[in-house]
């Protein structure tokens, strides 16, 4: 069964203002339980938008290094059971085996104490290195990346409520978007879109309307891109993982401002004044 959901929802509310208060609808996002089940067992659940289911499932197993390309899947299955949403997704022999291994290495027996150990390692999993990429941006490029990435959240121009993972390419904009009430979905989902449609994530940089966090980074240095571009402020842990990735983390963009924390030498113009 395909599961197909309104992601928005019209709600009444009391309105208050200055002249007074009255009635009045808004939209509002959706929110649903998601599953991810691999060979018949639950994975992971994530509160997410009911949205690009398949896009979320490909993308999930990429950034969370279960799968290495595409065609370990053999396929995806999307379940609606009411009070929430089960993508089933079927693994090649060789990357399901795998990923039983890791199941039974983080899962341990009962009472052990190196299980605790086991997950904060897979947490702080460390990054692929980017490498020599070969993408730079104008400073102007910063400034319009964010900008065009506005255009194209249509779930958050009626709700105002949801964050938005983009693609950019230097000579064509942004290519791809997606949306959800998560902003790491967002990422996994835009991951998978990007996965579907065969675009290197080499080629452009990734735009969050969120703060950065490790997992953000982590998941940019799954799709392969070398820059990340952030509305948000970072953490401390995701600038030190971007710098050890070789990504460059560009966040606070403010109309024209923006601030450079890693690898400012793909950024080619813009970045020698001092500020505060």
């Amino acid at each position: 069964m395909t599961a197909r959901r309104k992601a928005i929802a019209q709600i009444s509310r009391l309105a208050r203002r200055a002249g007074g208060t009255a009635a009045a609808n808004r939209m509002v996002p959706e929110e649903t339980p998601v599953a991810f089940s691999f060979a018949g067992t639950t994975h992971a659940v994530m509160m997410a938008s009911p949205a690009d289911f398949e896009d979320f499932a490909l993308g999930f197993s990429l950034t969370e290094g279960i799968i290495a390309s595409p065609d370990e899947i053999e396929a995806i299955e999307v379940e609606d059971h009411g009070a929430g949403i089960d993508i089933q997704i079927r693994l090649k022999d060789q990357a399901n085996t795998r990923f039983e291994a890791r199941r039974r290495r983080l899962a341990g027996p009962v009472g052990c104490g190196l299980c605790g150990i086991e997950s904060i390692e897979e947490a702080m999993r460390s990054v692929n290195s980017v490498g020599a990429s070969t993408l730079t941006l104008q400073a102007n490029d910063i400034v319009r990346s964010v900008k065009l990435l506005s255009k194209v959240q249509p779930l958050h121009a009626e709700t105002g409520a949801v964050h938005a993972a983009g693609f950019y390419l230097p000579d064509k904009g942004v290519v791809m978007a997606r949306e959800d009430v998560g902003r790491h979905n967002a990422l996994d989902k835009l991951a998978g879109a990007l996965a579907r449609a065969g675009i290197d994530g080499a080629s452009g940089a990734v735009v969050v309307t969120s703060r950065v966090s490790v997992e953000m980074v982590q998941k940019t240095a799954a799709i392969g891109s070398a820059v990340i571009i952030a509305v948000s402020a970072p953490t401390a842990l995701a600038i030190r993982t971007a710098d050890e990735a070789g990504i460059t983390l560009v966040a606070l963009v403010r109309g024209d401002d923006f601030d450079i924390f890693t690898h400012p030498d793909r950024v080619v113009s813009g970045v020698a004044k001092h500020v505060a």
